[in-house]
């Protein structure tokens, strides 16, 4: 009995003294050995064996790409405001000797460098800059992170800025900044819809009055030309009856018809003058119309009246016919002459 118990004691032994002499390191992950409480060496995936209770596996380091999740924490930026700001940074182990022995734990440092650093960051930027300029905020904290974290064997590979949330009141602020600028654009975009409305509106009254002057011109020029053709045309035919004229008068009998002529167009235009005007004024002696009679070269055939037939005007004595009425006054106006008056008016 107590031989089995021996030989199942030995058995485990032999197990467990198998389990610590070989080791199988999986992809993607390295192991530190440790002789005799001494770093010895970093084992690679695969199968490796160990001195039996003399090395040791102390750290297992898994060298993907990892990610670390930074928690929210008030920033003040360069204007004055409060900001709660958190990011995810992702890192890597490049050396896990310096990821074992270069800090106590790596995960948390780094973490808080990254925090420190978006801190120092955000405190450079204003407001409305910093919501603009994560990527510069982004490359600055792997920067500064990256060369902090090199003696640990980490290597920050990138960091994402996931939120910037201002305070509520600031949050207002901006929203009623944002309703004045689009206030702003949309009276800046109607301003100038009425200007090129009034531009356009200009361009076409301008190219209207050019237009109407253009036809303005076109039309005198049409009148003047046909002003023009018609004085041609009234000279041609003005010349014509003058040479017709002159035709006429050269035949025989044409003067004696121009003489006649002439006398009928004085005696109707006697008779509108006369007939139009208040007063008549005729010549005293009616010898003068048959003197203007032969002058137009009708003669004396026919004898003139000796009296006139044409009615007096008011206020006026008959052509020929003294006035004894006002005679009189007219002797008063002459004080030199004391002719006596026969009987009969006549003097």
């Amino acid at each position: 009995m107590v031989g089995i118990i021996f030989a199942y004691a030995a058995a485990i032994a032999a197990i467990l003294a198998f389990a610590r002499l070989v080791v199988v390191v999986p992809e993607q992950k390295a192991y530190v050995v440790e002789l005799l409480g001494k770093y010895r060496r970093t084992l690679g995936s695969g199968l490796h064996v160990l001195l039996p209770f003399v090395e040791r596996v102390a750290y297992r380091h898994q060298l993907k790409e990892d990610v670390i999740d930074v928690e929210p924490q008030v920033c003040i930026t360069s204007d004055n405001v409060q900001v709660t700001v958190d990011g995810i940074l992702y890192y890597k182990i490049f050396d896990p000797a310096l990821a074992s022995y270069g800090i106590d734990d790596y995960r948390f440092a780094t973490v808080q460098l990254a925090k420190t650093t978006m801190r120092s960051e955000i405190g450079k930027m204003e407001l409305d800059r910093s919501f603009a300029g994560r990527e510069t905020i982004n490359d600055n904290i792997v920067k500064a992170v990256d060369e902090a974290t090199d003696p640990w064997g980490i290597k920050v590979t990138r960091y994402e800025v996931r939120s910037i949330t201002p305070s509520e009141v600031i949050t207002e602020a901006m929203e009623r900044q944002m309703r004045a600028e689009r206030e702003k654009r949309a009276e800046i975009l109607a301003s100038e819809g009425v200007k090129e409305s009034r531009i356009n509106v200009s361009k076409g009254e301008r190219q209207e009055a050019i237009n109407i002057s253009m036809g303005e011109r076109t039309r005198t020029i049409n009148q003047a030309d046909g002003k023009a053709k018609a004085i041609g045309v009234v000279s041609d035919a003005t010349a014509e009856g003058l040479r017709l004229v002159a035709e006429a008068l050269a035949s025989p009998g044409g003067r004696s018809a121009m003489t006649l002529r002439l006398s009928e167009q004085y005696i109707d235009r006697l008779g509108q003058i006369l007939g139009s005007a208040s007063a008549s004024v005729l010549p005293e002696k009616l010898a003068e119309m048959q003197g203007f009679a032969e002058v137009l070269g009708l003669g004396a055939a026919r004898a003139l009246p000796q009296e006139s037939t044409l009615e007096p005007v008011p206020g006026r004595a008959a052509p020929g016919v003294r006035d004894y009425a006002r005679e009189p006054a007219r002797e008063a106006a002459r004080p030199g002459d004391r002719r006596p008056r026969r009987e009969g008016g006549e003097a």
